[in-house]
């Protein structure tokens, strides 16, 4: 890979400690990390770059929030979702970069769309039927393939079955360290996006993942903003916008 500028390695450190952040429990901040990294890396390539972050931050999840897994839930998502894993690297195996970089970008707007309408429904009863977690999960597992984009579709899935906050983000937590190191084998061998280069970058950009966990641990306390999930939406359909024009 390339040398980045000093800008743009700002911008990646910045999108690090976002993701620290958001791994402590601040949830809905994803589409502007991967934003951020597309912008600097390349779109495909920073899915590689992302994956050992992320890991470092679902490590950290599931020790800080163990006890308040829920197994049950778990397992009804997670084979859906491998299932849209394997999709994803069908798909993602054989599309272009130019292809790539436009479908992350209607994965953000959607899911902003997506997160938009479900903040402002008046009905927040959510279809409790088999045919709903498995389309969840099948969502969620192909766009964290293609773009590590899943947090709409999940967030929608635990929101549905009215999880307390340390529930939910105790089990999304273990429900994505299982996915992230799925796809692992596949980043390495079959895209090849995460090699020796890719690596060394990402070791570049941990201290800042584990600086957002300080951080997040203490604003998921803190935190009651009731803009702060408007601000999210735009400033993510703003990134969404932004990768299509880079």
């Amino acid at each position: 890979m390339e040398e980045i500028s000093s800008l743009n390695f700002i911008i990646a450190a910045f999108c690090a400690l976002l993701l620290g952040i958001s791994k402590a429990g601040i949830k809905g901040i994803a589409s502007l990390i991967v934003t951020g990294l597309a912008l600097v890396y390349g779109a495909k390539e920073s899915t590689g770059i992302l994956m050992p972050l992320l890991l470092v931050g679902d490590v950290f999840a599931i020790i800080y929030y163990k006890r308040h897994l829920q197994k049950k839930h778990l397992f009804k998502l997670l084979p859906w979702m491998i299932i849209g894993v394997l999709i994803g690297v069908a798909g993602g195996t054989y599309i272009s970069e130019r292809v790539f970089k436009y479908g992350m970008a209607s994965i953000i707007l959607f899911s902003v769309a997506l997160m938009y309408y479900w903040e402002n429904k008046k009905d927040k009863t959510v279809p409790s039927h088999w045919t709903f977690g498995g389309s969840m999960g099948l969502l969620a597992g192909f766009t964290t393939m293609i773009g590590n984009l899943a947090g709409a579709f999940s967030n929608i899935y635990f929101l549905a079955l009215r999880l307390p906050k340390n529930n939910f983000i105790g089990t999304a937590a273990w429900l994505f360290f299982l996915i992230n190191a799925f796809k692992v084998p596949f980043h390495i061998w079959s895209w090849e996006t995460i090699n020796k280069s890719s690596v060394i970058i990402s070791l570049k950009l941990v201290p800042f993942v584990i600086i957002g966990l300080v951080m997040g641990v203490f604003l998921v306390q803190k935190i009651e903003n009731e803009h702060y999930q408007k601000l999210i939406l735009l400033f993510t359909a703003i990134g969404g916008i932004a990768i299509l024009f880079n």
